[in-house]
């Protein structure tokens, strides 16, 4: 009985390699399987450690020495713009796109230039332990987006906190993270807090996951990620009447950042076209006019617009699947 168990075995693993490299359904599901299983086997591991100091947001920078080594394994690489705004010893909010569960792995990747950094996450995921029991303990805000009242109780008191001890608070706008190739419609929750306590805001931008990720069609290729931190957004003097003013101007600001980005990671895997549309930019000015805006607060301003062109002529035309398959 033994014998036929090990040559299950050992055909089980000869077909891992073939089914890795033939099968796109199985590679995405092993890949997210790696991702998830070493981030729970870490959650274990570290849970003692952060019982020494419970719910400290300093135990995440820990979890990201150990958990940003998945980036590899997955097959992805990040690359991270406007380090100098996002290293700066402040309080702030910092506001970000919301495409997939990876954009955690990205985090993971730049925790260390954050230093102290929390977000705040639905309370459905401190159940799904170890991971939730870990992430508590390491300081993650979970609130119940069902109860809005205690939700903002919730945060009134984080913000207070967070202001006296200089913490930056990571808060997803959008809500629901959806890889659709645009940013949707913000939640003013961030706003709020930010304008309490008249603290700034940091917009942070990924560029599209569409080049290498699909979630329906069950697709995860390798992929390289471009992370654009703007330069922060003052609140000093700003009431709550200028809430929406306010959140339109940083979605505006982070909008024409993805697609300038977006627009020079899919330069890469542009389909073959017999003529060229005029609006598409090359390559090399994509990554040009990309350098001269990260290292420019003013270059926000003044967004490449052929850059965006050409991310919305690939979207229409190409379509993800297309992009997808030249993988």
């Amino acid at each position: 009985m033994s014998t036929y168990l090990e040559l299950f075995g050992l055909f089980v693993l000869l077909m891992l390699p073939f089914l890795y490299e033939t099968n796109h359904t199985f590679r995405y599901y092993f890949k997210f399987l790696i991702y998830y299983g070493i981030v729970s086997f870490n959650a274990i591991i570290l849970i003692p450690a952060f019982l020494t100091r419970p719910c400290d947001v300093r135990n995440l920078l820990w979890a990201s020495t150990w958990c940003h080594r998945v980036t590899a394994l997955v097959g992805l690489r990040w690359e991270l713009r406007g380090k100098e705004h996002l290293e700066k010893d402040q309080a702030c909010i910092i506001v970000a796109n919301h495409q997939s569960s990876l954009d955690v792995l990205g985090m993971f990747n730049i925790w260390h230039v954050m230093n102290k950094c929390t977000v705040v996450a639905k309370r459905e995921l401190f159940y799904a332990w170890p991971f939730g029991l870990a992430a508590w303990l390491a300081g993650l805000i979970f609130i119940d987006r069902v109860r809005g009242e205690k939700a903002r109780e919730t945060l009134n008191a984080v913000n207070r906190r967070i202001k006296q001890q200089r913490i930056k608070l990571w808060v997803f706008p959008e809500g629901t993270r959806r890889n659709t190739g645009e940013l949707h419609p913000f939640k003013k929750g961030a706003f709020h807090m930010a304008i309490d306590q008249q603290i700034p805001i940091l917009p942070v931008v990924f560029s599209s996951y569409c080049t290498f990720l699909n979630d329906k069609m069950k697709i995860l290729n390798s992929g390289r990620i471009v992370i654009t931190t703007l330069p922060p957004i003052s609140t000093e003097g700003l009431t709550k009447d200028d809430i929406d003013t306010l959140m339109d101007r940083v979605r505006e600001q982070m909008s024409e950042t993805f697609k300038l980005t977006s627009a020079e990671t899919l330069q890469r895997y542009k389909p073959p076209q017999k003529s060229a549309p005029q609006a598409v930019v090359d390559g090399a000015e994509a990554v040009a006019v990309a350098a001269a805006v990260a290292n420019s607060s003013a270059g926000y301003a003044q967004l490449h617009v052929g850059a965006a062109a050409s991310y919305e002529s690939y979207k229409s035309s190409a379509g993800k699947t297309s992009i997808l398959k030249t993988l």
